[in-house]
């Protein structure tokens, strides 16, 4: 696959960004200098008057750690299914979104179950160079809620954390056995938040809409109450566990007291569970089918005051691409899924800090700094002297587009393709090598790279 040309150098100078670090609360004009995959100086007080490979002039753009996604469906291994997407599409796409980091999903076929199909996951990452590729291991085997695997094998195998993403584990003693072994191994479990009973059969919110469509409903208590139950369970473990995109209402007040009793539990919320409504499904369209589903403007705001207080700290794009023909079809039959990954930075923007909900220290510590920490990542989101140069520089202005037939990633089911939006990332940087740039954007030399 034919990749844009890189910046290969051993220097690089970025002079005149805001500079914003979450983790050190750096929100400055300044100059950063990148020597050997490493980031040797950060300056704020003056202009860095030194020799570079190549320069950036970054005037009026962000400078920021490179983001991380921490909930992406990679789609590989895919034996005997359909999908067309890879390891290296699916890290190049989250490259253009401005993502240098993305932790892997295990809903795959076979699924990572295994410490060799963990390592055999990580070799693909690497072999790939895009954005870093982080696997989130099998909380059952095979992903059939029956029987937990060995967390501990799995993570030293290399897994960064633990889910069944795609199902709950519904199992109360089999969830309270993961748990367990989360707790000792001091990782994090991702909870896809489920009942699988509540849901059978189901398609989009429960309601009058879904009931004059004919459809099945899923009512957010199939939400909230599995997340009450492994939060109960979790009071005698203290391991870290995450709610994986919050849809209603209801969730989030159960995050919230979990919270305030000193539970280590965080949670996570995606775009389209920021700015689509159920009402994206009338006319059956499929486009706007995902799971959990879409809900009311009710539970959207009840997302944003999460965000807000700081109940909710991380964000996620849940990234799910599918074939065409897996959404060409009835709404009942049609896959569940959307992409926004190579968008997800202006819909968080316009969701969070144009609505004044945040502002812009805060959504990139929710896209940098809090995912690190879930899921363990000592080194990444953050900008340090002597640390990695995983970098994103941001225009938070331009003004474009949102074009799905023009992706990366071959997922075309995207919810928001023809939305005009503000903000794009310009380039990502992982270990001090420029590893993409927004096609016509002028990077090199005095060029600056805003709009």
């Amino acid at each position: 696959m034919a990749f844009d040309r890189r910046w290969l150098m051993n220097s690089l100078l970025i002079h005149g960004g805001r500079i914003i670090d979450p983790e050190s609360g750096i929100d400055s004009t300044g100059d950063l200098l990148v020597r050997g995959g490493r980031i040797e100086t950060i300056s704020l007080d003056s202009p860095l008057t030194v020799d570079a490979d190549s320069s950036i002039d970054a005037e009026g753009c962000l400078v920021t750690p490179g983001l991380i996604d921490p909930h992406v469906h990679l789609r590989e291994p895919s034996e005997g299914q359909q999908h067309r997407e890879t390891i290296a599409i699916g890290s190049r796409a989250a490259l253009a979104g401005g993502f240098t980091t993305i932790c892997s999903m295990p809903n795959t076929q076979p699924p990572p179950d295994t410490p060799d199909r963990v390592r055999d996951l990580m070799a693909r990452g690497k072999a790939a160079n895009q954005a870093r590729v982080y696997p989130i291991a099998c909380g059952t085997r095979n992903r059939s809620g029956q029987e937990a695997t060995d967390v501990k094998a799995l993570l030293d195998a290399g897994a960064q954390g633990i889910s069944d993403d795609g199902d709950g584990v519904a199992s109360d003693a089999i969830m309270d056995r993961i748990l367990e072994q989360v707790a000792a191994a001091d990782t994090c479990f991702m909870q896809h938040c489920q009942d699988p009973e509540m849901t059978r059969g189901a398609a989009m919110n429960a309601g009058p809409l879904a009931i004059r469509m004919g459809l099945g409903e899923w009512p957010p208590m199939a939400e909230t109450s599995m997340i009450s139950r492994d939060v109960e369970l979790n009071r005698r473990h203290g391991s870290r566990y995450h709610a994986q995109h919050l849809s209603c209402a209801g969730s989030v007040d159960v995050i919230r007291s979990a919270r305030s009793e000193g539970q280590t539990v965080t949670a996570e919320a995606s775009p389209h569970h920021l700015l689509l409504t159920e009402d994206a499904c009338r006319d059956y369209n499929t486009i706007a089918k995902v799971n959990p589903p879409l809900r009311t403007a009710n539970d959207i705001q009840a997302i944003k005051d999460g965000i807000a207080e700081g109940v909710i700290t991380i964000l996620a794009t849940d990234q799910a691409p599918h074939p065409p023909q897996a959404k060409a079809t009835d709404f009942a039959s049609a896959a569940f899924g959307m992409v926004s990954i190579e968008c997800a930075l202006p819909l968080y923007k316009r969701a969070l800090v144009d609505d004044g909900v945040i502002q812009w220290p805060r959504l990139i510590a929710m896209l940098t700094i809090e995912p690190a920490r879930l899921v363990g990542l000592q080194h990444a989101g953050r900008l340090v002297e002597g640390g990695p140069a995983d970098i994103t520089l941001i225009d938070p202005d331009l003004e474009w587009t949102i074009d799905s037939g023009s992706f990366i990633s071959t997922g075309r089911n995207c919810p928001f393709d023809g939305w005009s939006v503000t903000g794009r990332s310009l380039a990502s940087i992982v270990a001090g090598e420029v590893r993409w740039t927004l096609p016509g954007a002028r990077l090199a030399g005095t060029a600056p790279l805003g709009h």
